[in-house]
This record gives structure tokens, C-alpha cells and sequence, in this order.
């Protein structure tokens, strides 16, 4: 039986940071557009689907001809809101790509779900690429994770791991916060309460490994590394699409 797989965009209007950036234009069309579009690119997604509280993202979506499921609006995070479209959904497989995110493309969503197609035994996945620069090494705003020899995270921190003050040069990987699950094992973690290390670091991926699941982690070279969080952000993706001959 082939195996059914779900993209979930998860858009909310307010953000702390941003208000009402899936709405701002970016090379004409709306930033939740290039998600939408990009994550429709997928020739794997049966479904794609933008879950949202807020009516003006509705109507935004339906303007291009885009899918919408109304969610609660009492979601702390952008996976609650995934996790409810999934309850009501019978998929296999349940992709969570951020609205954020206008430069995510097929290949990067290939890369993320094509293990769990092939490997049943893999509950969640998601992607990381290698950091270039000491800046990005440094920033609190960018995730970094370190993983054990088979793939599998180890740690996720805004700190720069690993430690590097014991050899001449280390390899540090950026998380990139896109995630695939089984959909049984995405019902099952989002009942889990908060933990301790997922409150000190506000990363919600925390609680899967604080209680003993496993998180392939996936390389890609093929990410752009432009998610829009502030205004400033909004002009550097001005700049790549620009780069991109996208304008």
C-alpha cells in the first residue's frame, strides 16, 4: 500500500518579532506563497496545507488557490497546530514546514522524508547544514546540533557545539527547522509535557530526546538559509531572491 504523506505549513499572524510577515510581499507574492509553493513542488506530499487561527491568512491562501485548515487558536507552538491537522488526517507520514521559510524547495523536502519512506523504523527526521562562519557559530538565534555516528541528534543548543578549544578544527552543523514524522509518533510526543533542557533552551525538539526518542539528522547543502523572523531578515530575502534572478 503506498504510503500517504501530509504537508502541514503552521502560520500564525502574531509574531513576537514580525507581525504579520506571511503576509508581506516578497518578488510580488505573499512570503506564505513561496512556502506554499515550494513545499507543492514536492512530488512526494500527496497534500499540502496551510494550518492557521487567522482569517487574513486564510483569505491570503485561498487568493492563490491554496488549501487552509482552521486550528485553534490557543496553540502554543507552530507543532500543537501541525499536530492537530494530523488527528484528523489519515496520512503516514506528516511534514512540518515553517511559514517562514520562502526558499524551501523539493529537493530539501526529498531529502527529509525519503528515509522515512524507506526505513519504517525511523520516527522523526529532520535537516541540518554545516556552518561556514564563526558569526553563525555564535549566534544564539541559530540552532545547532551535533549528532552519533549513525545520524541520530545528540544535543540541540543556540550554544556553539561542539566545544572546540581542544582541537585545531571541528565540523558544526545549523539545524534547520524543518521536521518529518510518523504521524502516530507526532500524536504520541505532543502529549508529552514541556521538559526542563526544551524550557532552557526554547527548543521544543528537546522533549523527544529528553524522554529517550531518537531524531535522524539529515545533511543538505541544498538549503538557502534565509527564514524571515524580522524585518531585516525580509530584505536579505529581498536580496537572494534578487540573486536568484527570482525578481
Amino acid at each position: 500500500m503506498p504510503i500517504s504523506i501530509l504537508c502541514v505549513i503552521p502560520a500564525r499572524y502574531a509574531s513576537r518579532r514580525f507581525e504579520g510577515k506571511l503576509l508581506v510581499l516578497l518578488g510580488g507574492k505573499p512570503l506564505i506563497q513561496h512556502v506554499y509553493e515550494g513545499a507543492s513542488a514536492c512530488r512526494l506530499f500527496q497534500q499540502v496545507v496551510v494550518a492557521t487561527d487567522d482569517e487574513r491568512i486564510r483569505d491570503t491562501v485561498a487568493g492563490f488557490q491554496g488549501q487552509t485548515v482552521l486550528t485553534s487558536s490557543d496553540h502554543v507552538s507552530g507543532s500543537d497546530r501541525v499536530a492537530e491537522v494530523a488527528a484528523s488526517s489519515e496520512a503516514d507520514i506528516i511534514v512540518n514546514v515553517q511559514g517562514d521559510e520562502p526558499f524551501v524547495n523539493a529537493r530539501i523536502l526529498e531529502q527529509l522524508v525519503e528515509p522515512l519512506v524507506r526505513q519504517p523504523c525511523i520516527p522523526m527526521a529532520t535537516l541540518c547544514k554545516q556552518i561556514k562562519t564563526r558569526e553563525v557559530l555564535q549566534d544564539p538565534n541559530v540552532v545547532k546540533v551535533v549528532t552519533d555516528t549513525c545520524g541520530h541528534a545528540l544535543y540541540f543548543s543556540r550554544s556553539p557545539i561542539p566545544y572546540a578549544g581542544r582541537v585545531r578544527s571541528h565540523v558544526a552543523w545549523e539545524h534547520i527547522g524543518i521536521y518529518a514524522y510518523r504521524r502516530d509518533f507526532l500524536l504520541k510526543i505532543n502529549q508529552l509535557e514541556p521538559t526542563e533542557l526544551e524550557a532552557i533552551e526554547g527548543l521544543e525538539q528537546l522533549r523527544v530526546l529528553e524522554n529517550g526518542y531518537k531524531i535522524l539528522v539529515i545533511p543538505t547543502r541544498d538549503h538557502l538559509g534565509v527564514s524571515v523572523d524580522t524585518p531585516e531578515d525580509l530584505e536579505i530575502a529581498r536580496q537572494k531572491l534578487h540573486e536568484l534572478g527570482l525578481t
